[in-house]
């Protein structure tokens, strides 16, 4: 019942984004546009420009209400270079969530296709929920596929994250029941136990190496689809030898990128296996031998990748 579009691009997204999981950047929508933006105020551009392809339709309750969720992530990333051997890079993410309100049938007056979303924001509502209860008890299993929301939020709920949660409430009296649920429903999040550590990768010289090479490369197709398209460069007659070099070129582009993504995520996992270690040194010294010495295997395969 609920199709992930893109508000900066909805023309390309009407018939839904499929919803995919990658082992370094967790759970990721494919094809959704991504900007890189240099201050707020573009993000803040970015979002009134989102909020304007928002679904709302009017009901007896709200002129203006959002047949949707809307979601806003903003991923920062501060690098730094050490005498051109090592560099460390920091980052984080924010995810700003617009959830519709729950709608009651006898208030909205809602009828046909209307109805029907508000079954969906409701069932959608109540999946979160599930999944805030089950984090906050404790529980072994959470349900987080029981929406794409809530697949989508994973880490922004149980993972290395701070989460709040703003409710919008109404002191008028014929609002008392939809305010009473919705400080209940709020509640929940206050209940949530969550581990916050920093978020720090460590980055070897010949890696930012091929990402220099791989940015040049770039720049290069650009400047010539640039050149081309302005009419600079003349058509040249085919050459075997000229498209097999290009061919080569793209090959050697691709192969160097796959391999920077694959030795980044590997040094990730192995960092968050010594801070796993480091964790279990410091709270169970019975075990602090075994730890001690698969911290040493952890250090030798960092050893290796560099």
């Amino acid at each position: 019942n609920e199709v992930i579009k893109d508000l900066l691009n909805p023309a390309d997204s009407a018939v839904g984004l499929p919803l995919n999981e990658d082992p370094a950047r967790g759970m990721v929508v494919a094809g959704i546009t991504e900007y890189e933006a240099t201050s707020a105020s573009e993000v803040l551009q970015l979002l009134h420009q989102g909020n304007q392809a928002r679904a709302q339709e009017p009901t007896a309750a709200n002129k203006t209400s959002s047949r949707s969720h809307a979601i806003l992530q903003v991923t920062v990333e501060q690098s730094e270079r050490t005498a051109h051997i090592e560099g460390t890079v920091k980052y984080g993410k924010l995810s700003l969530i617009d959830l519709a309100g729950s709608e009651r049938a006898s208030k909205t007056e809602n009828t046909g296709l209307r109805l029907k979303e508000g079954a969906n924001i409701n069932r959608s509502l109540l999946a979160l929920g599930n999944c805030i209860n089950a984090l906050a008890d404790g529980r072994s299993h959470v349900p987080y596929r029981d929406s794409k929301m809530t697949r989508l939020l994973k880490d922004s709920l149980g993972g290395n994250c701070r989460t709040v949660m703003i409710a919008n409430v109404s002191p008028a009296a014929g609002q008392f029941e939809e305010t009473l649920n919705t400080l209940k429903y709020a509640n929940r999040a206050k209940n949530l136990s969550t581990k916050v550590s920093s978020n720090v990768g460590s980055v070897t010289a010949h890696v930012a190496e091929y990402q220099r090479i791989i940015a040049s490369l770039r720049a290069e197709v650009a400047d010539l689809k640039a050149a081309q398209a302005e009419g600079q460069v003349a058509r040249e007659p085919p050459s075997p030898q000229r498209d097999a070099a290009e061919a080569a070129d793209a090959a050697q582009a691709r192969t160097l990128e796959l391999a920077v993504l694959q030795m980044g995520s590997e040094r990730r996992q192995l960092m968050q296996q010594l801070d796993s270690l480091h964790g279990r040194m410091a709270n169970d010294g019975a075990g602090a031998s075994d730890a001690a010495s698969q911290e040493e295997v952890v250090r030798a395969r960092l050893t290796q990748n560099e």
